[in-house]
C-alpha cells in the first residue's frame, strides 16, 4: 500500500505537461495541454485556490487547537481543493485523541499524497493507542523517515524506561538533533542512571535548553546540588521549566531558603511563574513554616491567571495548613470549585495532622458522596486521622476494607500508619504481629514507628526487638540508637545509654540535633536546647524564669524523665526549662501581639514535659499556642491541647 502510493505520486509528478484539479464526485476530470491563452487565467485560479487553502488550513488549525473537532471537520469537508497540509491537520486532530485511532487510520488511507509528516502523525498515534510493539512495526514499515520519525521512537522507548532499545536505535540514527540528545538524557535520568545521563550530555554535539534542563533535573534528583548550580550558571538561555527544576530541586534537597531566594530572582528577571513554580515555592514555605511569605505568594496567585487553577489553590491549602493556619486552609478549600482527588486529600490530611480526626473522616465521607474515588494517599490520611484521634477499631476497619471495597493495594505507608495506630494505643503485640504479616519486607520506618511506641509505653523488651531489626536494615540511621537510648535513660539504665552512645560513635552515626523555630515579622528565629547564640537570650531567660514560677504555682511539675542526662535533679529541671520549644514560645510571648496565635515549629517530636508546660502557659498567658512537630500539630488553649494528651 505504501509503495503504491509512492508510485502514484511519482507518476503524477512526472506528468509535467498536464494540469488537473480536484473535482467533486459528480464532475469529470479533464486534462488540457497548456497554451499561452490559458496560462494567465490558470495561474490566477491556482493563486486563488492556494489562498483559499491557506486560509482554510489556518481555520482548521485554530478549531483543532481549541478542541472543536466538529467545526474543523466541517471546514475540511467543504474544501473543494485540499493540500497534504490540510489532510495532516485533520489527521493530527483524530490521531492524538484516545479512542479515535480507527478514524485516523481511515483518514490516513484517503490522503492522496501522504508525506513524512503524515506518517509521523500515525506513528505517534500507534504509540498512543497500542504502545511499543505496534509502533515499532509501523516505524519499520514506513517508506520515508526523517529525524522526527527516529526521535518519536527514541523518545517513546525512553518514556517507558526501555533505555536499552532507545540506545540501540539512537546509535543507528542517520541524523541526530537536540531533541534526540534530550530524549536520551531525560530517559537516563528518569531511569535513575545518572552516570549514563552525564556521559550522554557531554557527548552531545548539539544541546538545547531542554537538554540542559534535563541534566539539571538529574543532578537535583540525585542530590548533586552543586553540579546542578554550576550548569544553571553556565546556561545562556533558560526557560520557565529550567527555573522550576532548580527551585523544586532546592526544596526537595532540604534547601528551601535557596529555592525561595531563586524564586525571587526569577520574578525580578521578568519570568512569570506557573502552577508548578508556585507548588514548589509553597512547599518551601511549608517546610520553613514561612507563613508571611506564603501569604505573599497567595497574593501573587490571586493577581495571576492561576487564581482559578486547582493545582495552585491546592498548594495554598497545604501551605496554610502546614504553617499552622487551619482556618484559612479550610476557607480556601471551600472556594475551589473543581476539586480533584489531590485537593480532597490535602484537606483531609490537614485535618488529620491538626488532630481533628472526626472532621477528617466526615470530609472523607463527603468526598465519596461527591462521587470522587479515593486513592492510596487518601487512605494514608484517613488512617492518620484515626491514629491521632485514637480511633483504633475504626482505623482497623478502614485498613481491612481498602482492597475489598475500593480496590486499593496496601502499601508500606498504610502499614506504618497501622503500626503507629496500634502502638500508640498500647497494642504492641498486635503491632508486631501486623509487621510479621506484611507481604513485603518492612522498611526502616516501620520499626522506627514501633520503637517510638515502645518508648511511650516503656516496653524495653519490644524496644530492643524493634531497635535490633531497625539497625539491621540500616545501621547508619540515628533513630534506632537514640530511641533505644531514651528508653534506657527513662529507666535510669545509664550504663546501657553509654553503650549505645559508644556504638553510635563506632558506626559514625550522628544524632540530628533538635531545634525549634518561630517566624516574627517575616524573619525566622531558630533555637536549640540550651541555646547560647540568640541575641535576645537574656530577656528570653527572664521570661522563662517568670513563667516557671507561675506554672509551678498552677500545678506544673517538671517531668524529669525527659531530661535524658545522668545529672542531678536541679540541673535536670534547668535543662528542661531551656528546651528549644520553650525558648521559642517565650520569645513568641515577647514579640507576637496579643490575640495573634503563637506558632512554633520543631524538627523532632515535642517532649512530654514541654507538652505539659505549654498547656499551663496557654492558660496563664491567655494565649493560643500552636506547636508543629514531626508527628502532628498541637493547639494549646486555656490549658488544654487539641490532641487531648493522646499523641
Amino acid at each position: 500500500m505504501f509503495y503504491l502510493r509512492l508510485l502514484r505520486t511519482r507518476k503524477r509528478n512526472s506528468s509535467s505537461t498536464l494540469y488537473f484539479s480536484t473535482l467533486s464526485k459528480h464532475q469529470t476530470l479533464t486534462f488540457a495541454t497548456p497554451n499561452h491563452q490559458h496560462v494567465s487565467s490558470h495561474s490566477h485560479q491556482r493563486e486563488l485556490n492556494d489562498n483559499n487553502i491557506i486560509a482554510s488550513n489556518k481555520l482548521i488549525t485554530s478549531y483543532v487547537r481549541y478542541g472543536d473537532l466538529d467545526s474543523a471537520v466541517r471546514v475540511f469537508d467543504n474544501m473543494k481543493v485540499k493540500s497534504t497540509v490540510t489532510w495532516n491537520s485533520i489527521l493530527a486532530a483524530y490521531a492524538k485523541k484516545l479512542g479515535h485511532f480507527e478514524h485516523a487510520r481511515q483518514l490516513f488511507e484517503k490522503i492522496p499524497q501522504p508525506n513524512v509528516v503524515s506518517y509521523n502523525i500515525m506513528l505517534a498515534s500507534h504509540w498512543l493507542h497500542f504502545g511499543v510493539p505496534d509502533a515499532r512495526s509501523f516505524f519499520d514499515s514506513m517508506p520515508v523517515k526523517d529525524v522526527a520519525s527516529w526521535n518519536t521512537m527514541v523518545s517513546g522507548y525512553a518514556q517507558v524506561g526501555l533505555m536499552g532499545e532507545a540506545q540501540r536505535l539512537f546509535s543507528v540514527m542517520p541524523e541526530r538533533n537536540c531533541v534526540s540528545w534530550s530524549a536520551m538524557v531525560s530517559g537516563y535520568v528518569a531511569c535513575g542512571d545518572l552516570d549514563s545521563a552525564v556521559e550522554c550530555f557531554y557527548a552531545a554535539d548539539v544541546r538545547s535548553v531542554i537538554t540542559w534542563t534535563a541534566m539539571i533535573t538529574g543532578y537535583m534528583k540525585f542530590g548533586r546540588v552543586e553540579l546542578a548550580e554550576r550548569l544553571f550558571e553556565e546556561m545562556t538561555m533558560r526557560t520557565l521549566v529550567t527555573w522550576n527544576s532548580m527551585i523544586a530541586g532546592y526544596v526537595e534537597n532540604g534547601r528551601a531558603e535557596d529555592g525561595l531566594r531563586l524564586f525571587r530572582t526569577m520574578l525580578e528577571t521578568g519570568v512569570k511563574p506557573n502552577a508548578l513554580s508556585l507548588t514548589s515555592v509553597l512547599l518551601g514555605c511549608s517546610n520553613l513554616s514561612a507563613l508571611q511569605l506564603g501569604k505573599q505568594v497567595h497574593q501573587l496567585v490571586c493577581k495571576s491567571p492561576l487564581s482559578s487553577d486547582t493545582t495552585a489553590r491546592t498548594s495554598l491549602v497545604s501551605m496554610y495548613s502546614k504553617c499552622g493556619d487551619l482556618k484559612d486552609a479550610w476557607d480556601l478549600f471551600v472556594q475551589i470549585t473543581r476539586k480533584d482527588v489531590v485537593c480532597w486529600n490535602a484537606m483531609i490530611s490537614s485535618y488529620a495532622q491538626h488532630g481533628a480526626g472526626e472532621k477528617a473522616l466526615h470530609l472523607f465521607d463527603e468526598m465519596k458522596n461527591e462521587g470522587m474515588k479515593p486513592d492510596w494517599i487518601t487512605f494514608v490520611a484517613v488512617l492518620l486521622a484515626c491514629n491521632h484521634a485514637g480511633l483504633v477499631d475504626l482505623g482497623v476497619q478502614y485498613f481491612n476494607t481498602m482492597a475489598k471495597d475500593f480496590g486499593i493495594e496496601t502499601k508500606p505507608e498504610h502499614y506504618a500508619c497501622m503500626v503507629d495506630l496500634l502502638g500508640r494505643a498500647g497494642k504492641l503485640v498486635e503491632a508486631v504481629d501486623l509487621i510479621k504479616s506484611m507481604p513485603f519486607r518492612p522498611h526502616p520506618a516501620i520499626y522506627g514507628t514501633l520503637l517510638g511506641a515502645c518508648r511511650i509505653h516503656k516496653n524495653l523488651h519490644l524496644a530492643e526487638f524493634a531497635a535490633k531489626n531497625l539497625l539491621e536494615l540500616d545501621p547508619t540511621i540515628a533513630t534506632g540508637y537514640v530511641q533505644l537510648a531514651n528508653v534506657y535513660a527513662s529507666q535510669n539504665r545509664w550504663d546501657h545509654v553509654a553503650r549505645i552512645r559508644r556504638s553510635m560513635k563506632e558506626n559514625n552515626v550522628v544524632k540530628t540535633p533538635g531545634y525549634s523555630w518561630i517566624e516574627i515579622n517575616s524573619l525566622v528565629h531558630e533555637f536549640r536546647s540550651s541555646d547560647r547564640l540568640h541575641p535576645e537570650l537574656a530577656s528570653i531567660h527572664v521570661k522563662l524564669n517568670d513563667l516557671e514560677k507561675k506554672i509551678k504555682l498552677a500545678g506544673y511539675v517538671p517531668d524529669l524523665e525527659f531530661a535524658l542526662h545522668d545529672v542531678g535533679e536541679e540541673l535536670k529541671e534547668q535543662l528542661l526549662l531551656w528546651h528549644s520549644e520553650k525558648l521559642a514560645i517565650a520569645f513568641g510571648l515577647l514579640k507576637v501581639p496579643s490575640g495573634v496565635p503563637i506558632r512554633v515549629f520543631k524538627n523532632l517530636r515535642v517532649c512530654g514535659d514541654c507538652h505539659s508546660a505549654t498547656k499551663y502557659i496557654s492558660a496563664i498567658e491567655g494565649r493560643e499556642i500552636i506547636v508543629r512537630d514531626t508527628s502532628r500539630f498541637h493547639h494549646f488553649k486555656d490549658g488544654f491541647c487539641s490532641c487531648r494528651d493522646y499523641w
